[in-house]
């Protein structure tokens, strides 16, 4: 089992059992806030106004969304899943 936590431009995978970090990945752009939004088998993060999806198996970037001409803020992520 594994919980997904994010802070300070990273977002971490732990191991739930004795909380050694499994993988970590860096916002390539924006603040220090990430919001992290588990669905499925993927990880969605917003930071600054940026969104990307990683598969939440090993962190890989799947894609990204600069959103270009929309500013940034605190996103908010909802999934119907």
């Amino acid at each position: 089992q594994v919980i997904y936590v994010a802070f300070n431009s990273r977002v971490f995978a732990l191991d739930r059992r004795d909380g050694s970090i499994l993988w970590r990945w860096k916002v390539p752009k924006g603040g220090d806030f990430v919001t992290l939004l588990p669905d499925g088998d993927r990880l969605i993060v917003g930071c600054d106004g940026y969104l990307w999806a990683l598969r939440a198996e090993d962190g890989a970037e799947l894609w990204s969304q600069p959103f270009k001409g929309e500013g940034t803020g605190f996103p908010v992520l909802v999934s119907p899943r």
